[in-house]
This record gives structure tokens, C-alpha cells and sequence, in this order.
């Protein structure tokens, strides 16, 4: 497939020009030949994520945390590494951050609500101007046991319960990533359960003080449902071969 008909198609579809973000989105390395045939996903852009990408024969790597967030950075050290290797192995790099949280269809929060049959009622939580998670209504009858073995089956991750809220569950509020200081305004709008992904030590309190659940299921693993996501979108699409990049961090 042509490279550049192929970043039009992503551009669109994930609304890069009208999801603002802290940096550039959408193609930030163009390093690599006109035709992509192997597209790698990642969630990161660290330099074992763009070697696997390389030994995947990808042309073609697209991240959630790309390189670039909004300050000057200078072409040395580990960063100087990263873009080096990109041109070294003539891998282009794609980077879809608020762009893939805030999708309707591929996104981190609309794919964690289907995956744990969360009927989604509204989108919350502004960056930048967008809406990017989720609240709705709970599959009838689900304890927080329940939600909390789901979560770690699904994901395979050991979460983190802050169990402050009601043993049923009926409202889930849902941010992937570091979505620990939106703990209130979940609960402002009905949530009795909040799914995200890393905390912070104020965050304990947080949830004692509002009665709310709160589950953390890891900023990584989180962030990684969006894009098998958009994976599955594109093979389904374009003759295309996807390679999913597994690099978990444990956080």
C-alpha cells in the first residue's frame, strides 16, 4: 500500500487535525520507502519498541506515546538513539496519543467499556478540548469482585483496588493512562466504579473521601486495547500484515 495513502486514511480516521494534543500527532518520522506492506504497533516509541518493529520487518510503526510532546528536544542521548534507528532501518513512526484515547470506535476507553460490556452513555474527562473517557451503565448484577476478575483476565494484569464504593457495581467511569486526578469527577457524574490505569499517593485518599471504587489496571496495559484495535480496523481494511508489539512495563 502507498505510505501516504495510507497516513491520509489514518489521519482522517483518527481526527488528528481536530484532537489537540500537547505535540504533534500523526506522522513524525517519515524514514522509509513509499510502499508499507507491514505496519508494527506499539505503545511506546523506546528504542527496544522500534527494534522489535525492525526485526518484525515493519516499515511502518504506530505508537501511542510517539516522540514529540509539545518542548524542543535535542538529537542526543537516548531520543538521539530513537530517531537514528528510525532512519538507520528506514522505519516511518506514527504517534496517535489523545487521538486513539478519545476514538469512538478504536479508542483505549470505547474498547475497555466493550470489553467489559460497559454500555457507554456519555464521554467526560476534557484534554485539550476533547472528551476522551467514558461513563455508562454496568452489565446487570456485576459485583466488583466480578469487574476486578475481568480486568485482570482481560488485560493480564494483578489491578490495584481501592474498594471505597458500593460491592454492585452500576456506574463505571473509565480513563485509561494517568487517569488518577479525575477520580472526582467521575464521581461527580453519577460513576460509582473508576477503571483507569496508574495512581498517585493522593489518589488513596481521594477515593476514601468521595465512596468511590477505584480499580488500576496499569498506564501500559491500559493503552494497548486502542491499538489491537485499530490493528484489527486495518487488516480488515488493506492488504496489510499488523504485528502487535508486546513491551509491558509493569506500570
Amino acid at each position: 500500500m502507498v505510505k501516504r495513502e495510507l497516513i491520509a486514511y489514518l489521519d482522517a480516521f483518527l481526527r488528528i487535525e481536530q484532537v489537540k494534543d500537547s505535540g504533534p500527532q500523526g506522522l513524525q518520522v517519515d524514514a522509509g520507502a513509499d510502499e508499507v506492506t507491514t505496519v508494527a504497533f506499539s505503545t511506546d516509541s523506546a528504542l527496544p519498541c522500534i527494534e522489535s518493529a525492525v526485526q518484525a520487518g515493519a516499515q511502518l510503526l504506530i505508537v501511542h506515546h510517539g516522540l514529540f510532546w509539545g518542548h524542543e528536544q535535542l538529537l542526543r542521548g537516548p531520543f538521539g538513539a530513537q530517531v537514528r534507528r528510525l532512519f538507520e532501518a528506514g522505519l516511518s513512526l506514527y504517534g496517535a496519543h489523545l487521538a486513539l484515547d478519545a476514538h469512538p470506535e478504536v479508542g483505549n476507553n470505547a474498547e475497555l467499556a466493550r470489553l467489559f460490556a460497559v454500555t457507554v452513555t456519555r464521554w467526560w474527562g476534557d484534554a485539550n478540548g476533547t472528551p476522551i473517557g467514558v461513563l455508562g451503565d454496568a452489565p446487570a448484577g456485576l459485583t466488583l469482585a466480578d469487574l476486578v476478575a475481568q480486568v485482570g483476565a482481560l488485560l493480564g494484569v494483578a489491578p490495584l483496588v481501592h474498594a471505597y464504593g458500593p460491592a454492585q457495581v452500576r456506574r463505571v467511569a473509565i480513563v485509561s493512562g494517568f487517569g488518577a486526578p479525575m477520580a472526582a469527577e467521575a464521581q461527580a457524574l453519577g460513576a460509582d466504579t473508576f477503571l483507569t490505569g496508574e495512581t498517585s499517593h493522593a489518589s488513596f485518599y481521594t477515593a476514601q473521601a468521595l465512596g468511590i471504587n477505584l480499580i488500576y489496571a496499569g498506564h501500559y496495559a491500559t493503552e494497548t486495547v486502542g491499538l489491537q484495535a485499530l490493528a484489527r480496523h486495518l487488516a480488515a481494511r488493506f492488504p496489510l500484515q499488523t504485528v502487535w508489539l508486546d513491551h509491558p512495563t509493569g506500570l
